[in-house]
Parts: structure tokens; C-alpha cells; sequence
């Protein structure tokens, strides 16, 4: 400025400006205020288009190109089960039925007529061979039934079993078959004494003094091992076993079947 306080020609060829100098410092708290809040609407503008960047028209295009990737190949392996369901092999049979371990029998559910192919001991197969003792008399375990079905049921020693003999002998009753309560070898007192308990005097009590049945046979509680007329083993069941009347009810329609 010149000396009469007008603005001086400016060398520089810029236009002239007006400068204001404040004498206190705090008249430019707006003008700072108002360029702070400049300053951060730059910084949302810059934060909004980096979020919206994935979306514009160029944005698109990479995951639009793993979504293409990603359908291909889903197509491509359903396309590859289909062609392998049309090659023509062999369907697996639809009830493959397996022959269970001679010493695993965890239910007494029904199975085929005794084969000649079946092992000793196992579902479908002949009695094991072995001997019991029935009062006091040495008989062929696979001539104790005969030709008539039956029920032989292991009893451990000590078992506190009562209730449990009582209902069996109420079923096999019911469906008219006999009983045979088998004990250890040493046992055969006890378990008569029990039977007797369970009101089961009538059921005929063998001793297994050979351990064949115990061994082929034995769980932990009273197991049941339903016969057919035949002398094949039809099942093995731990008591108590809630479909052991339908099982009783099969060993005496094999009975009438076989007239």
C-alpha cells in the first residue's frame, strides 16, 4: 500500500487484495472452525467413494466374475453325479442281511429258517453242541427241546431277577412255550430256589456244567435264547425285551407251520 493507504501497483501482475490483520487472534476462530469442517466433509466424501468403489460399474466386475466361477462349478459337479448315475452299474442290493458274532445278540428280532450254511451257535443255526444237566441227568443241549420250540434263559448267579423271570414266564405262557432256566455250573440250586421265588416251579432248570451256552450266549443280566422246533436258534435277547412276546408268538407259528 502507498502512503495514502491505497493499494500500490502489485509488480507480480496478481490483482489486489484486501488484507484484513486482526488484532486479536480469537476473531479467526470461525474462519478455523469453518475450514475444519471443510476439511472433514473431504475426508466422508473420500470414505463414501472407497465404500461405493465395489459397486460402479468397474467395481463389479470382479465379483461378478466369482459369482460366474463359483455357478460353473457347481454345474460342473452336479453334471458329473448325473452322468455317474447313468453309467449303468449295478444298484447295491437294497437289505443285505449280515450274520451277526455267536456271542453278540443284542435283540430278539426275528431271522431266516436254520441253513445248513449257518455255524453252530448262531442266529439261524443249529444249538451249539454241549451238555446240560437237568434233574440230575447229562442231556444233549440239541435234544433238550426236542421238536418243540423253547425258551432257554440264562440266569447269572446272584441275579435279583424275579420280577424279571415272573413276566417271562407270564409271556412264554401266554404263547405256549416252554421254559428252561439255565444256571451256571454250581448253580442249579440257587436258580431253582429262585425260581421258585418268580412262581416259576414248573419251568425246568438245566445247569450248564459244559459252559457252552454261557460262553456262546452269556450278557450281562439274563439273556433268553429262543429255539425253533427244528432246533435253530430264532433269536437272543437280553430281559427285559419288550418285543419278546411277538418273538415267543413266531417260535409257535413255526411250530404249526412245520405240521
Amino acid at each position: 500500500m502507498n502512503a495514502g493507504g491505497d493499494p500500490d501497483r502489485d509488480d507480480f501482475g496478481l490483482p489486489p487484495i484486501d488484507i484484513e490483520i486482526p488484532d486479536d487472534a480469537r476473531e479467526l476462530d470461525r474462519d478455523v472452525q469453518a475450514y475444519q469442517r471443510e476439511l472433514r466433509a473431504v475426508r466422508r466424501r473420500q470414505r463414501a467413494s472407497r465404500l461405493r468403489g465395489p459397486l460402479t460399474r468397474e467395481g463389479m466386475a470382479l465379483p461378478l466374475l466369482a459369482g460366474c466361477l463359483i455357478l460353473a462349478l457347481i454345474t460342473s459337479t452336479l453334471l458329473i453325479m448325473f452322468a455317474a448315475d447313468q453309467t449303468g452299474m449295478p444298484e447295491a442290493p437294497a437289505h443285505v442281511t449280515s450274520q451277526p458274532a455267536p456271542k453278540k445278540h443284542p435283540t430278539a428280532s426275528s431271522h431266516p429258517a436254520a441253513s445248513s450254511h449257518q455255524a453252530a451257535g448262531a442266529i439261524g443255526g443249529p444249538l451249539p453242541a454241549g451238555q446240560v444237566v437237568v434233574d440230575g441227568k447229562t442231556v444233549s443241549l440239541r435234544a433238550i427241546t426236542g421238536s418243540r420250540p423253547a425258551v432257554l434263559t440264562l440266569v447269572p448267579r446272584d441275579c435279583r431277577c424275579v420280577i424279571t423271570l415272573r413276566q417271562l414266564g407270564t409271556q412264554a405262557a401266554q404263547a405256549r412255550v416252554p421254559v428252561y432256566l439255565v444256571a451256571a455250573e454250581g448253580g442249579a440250586q440257587q436258580l431253582t430256589r429262585l425260581a421258585a421265588q418268580a412262581g416259576q416251579g414248573s419251568a425246568e432248570v438245566a445247569e450248564d456244567t459244559s459252559d457252552i451256552l454261557f460262553k456262546t450266549y452269556g450278557q450281562p443280566g439274563v439273556t433268553a435264547v429262543l429255539v425253533r422246533p427244528d432246533g435253530s436258534v430264532a433269536s437272543v435277547a437280553r430281559l427285559p425285551q419288550p418285543r419278546l412276546a411277538t418273538a415267543l408268538r413266531q417260535l409257535t407259528s413255526a411250530k404249526l407251520a412245520n405240521r
